[in-house]
């Protein structure tokens, strides 16, 4: 439904047509702390067998996850559980990149040097999920990559396996596996069903499947980029990838629906959450710098961008056929999300343009 102070710039129908031209299917919505402003779903959650995109399908949202990761890491230090500024090897004894003084605030803001080789290939079909072993593949993935890219603190630089290790944190704090843990500590007091956000595909009917577009780059370069079982068949102008699972659920495993994150977004844009304390809700909003003392464009948990003049923290997610991005304008009062069945889905270019109708009318 559409708040009726807000169609001034952007219909159901511009969506459409917006949907029809660029991606498959997508999912958007628009939030203020207490209400919906806008929420839209269009187009083909699957080509082939023509089941349109609905409020309810369920879509991978990569790393979005990353937040939620941040939160329960928030949400331990303030239990005293764990100290922002205690090293990992005290809690991950025998990972890798020790001796180095790595801190988990630094984990979180990305100034950790830990690197970040490209993650393409750290997914596994959903159908071999029953014999998947994380543990050996984190393993792995710290074997082939044993060296920091920087000195910790230097400088500002994005990194799955810092988030993949900080996973493996809450494990170690927590007593429980990661899914478990963030099920109990940020789903279930945010009221959110499975089928709303989890990390497994609760109804293969429901949920979207991922497409990479047949007249692109990465459509051109995928055989040296994503193993050949990932893919399908044709459908249209957009090739199918096979159902599948992130290797490391912490930096990248949520799937769910835009109204599911719209949910924690409402829950952030109120004063008080009911997932931790203000002065907890403040140090997530807080920006970060590096070791220098230099501003850097992350909170503990939020990247922080600026459109149209107004600034917003956010966090993106894309990979192996979804693109997606969830965004907070603390100035505005408002929140949106955006989730798309297609690897190429420009979130950044589309919240830029369709967000603007609710910066103006909430100034």
């Amino acid at each position: 439904m559409i708040d009726n102070v807000l169609a001034k710039d952007y219909t159901t129908s511009d969506l459409n047509q917006y949907v029809r031209s660029e991606v498959p299917g997508l999912q958007y919505i628009a939030v203020t702390a207490d209400r919906v402003l806008l929420e839209y779903a269009g187009g083909w959650a699957d080509i082939q067998e023509q089941k349109a995109m609905t409020l309810d399908t369920t879509l991978m949202a990569y790393s979005m996850t990353k937040t939620f990761t941040a939160v329960a890491i928030l949400q331990l230090a303030e239990q005293r559980k764990l100290c922002l500024d205690d090293v990992i090897d005290s809690y991950l004894p025998n990972a890798a990149y020790h001796g180095h003084g790595i801190t988990l605030r630094q984990l979180l803001n990305h100034t950790s040097g830990v690197p970040n080789p490209i993650p393409l290939r750290w997914v596994h079909l959903a159908a071999e999920d029953s014999s998947f072993n994380e543990a050996e593949a984190l393993a792995t993935v710290l074997r082939d990559n044993p060296d920091l890219a920087f000195e910790p603190g230097r400088k500002f630089a994005y990194s799955n396996i810092g988030y993949w290790l900080l996973g493996k944190v809450v494990e170690q704090v927590s007593g429980q596996s990661y899914t478990t843990h963030i099920r109990g500590n940020i789903l279930q007091p945010l009221r959110l069903s499975a089928q709303e956000m989890d990390f497994v595909i609760l109804d293969e009917s429901r949920h979207a499947q991922g497409y990479l577009a047949k007249y692109s780059l990465m459509n051109l370069v995928k055989g040296f980029i994503i193993d050949s079982k990932f893919l399908g068949n044709y459908e249209e102008n957009w090739l199918r990838l096979k159902s599948h699972y992130l290797n490391g659920p912490a930096f990248g495993g949520l799937i769910g629906t835009a109204r599911g994150f719209s949910r924690f977004l409402q829950d952030q844009l109120r004063t008080e959450s009911v997932l931790f304390g203000l002065e907890t809700k403040r140090l997530l909003e807080t920006r970060q710098t590096d070791g220098a003392g230099r501003s850097i464009p992350m909170t503990l948990g939020w990247h922080v961008g600026e459109t149209h003049g107004v600034a917003y923290f956010f966090k993106e997610g894309g990979g192996g056929g979804f693109h997606c991005e969830m965004r907070i304008y603390p100035t505005r009062g408002i929140a949106t999300v955006v989730l798309a069945n297609s690897t190429e889905f420009s979130s950044t270019e589309f919240l830029n343009r369709v967000d603007r109708t609710f910066l103006e009318s909430q100034q």
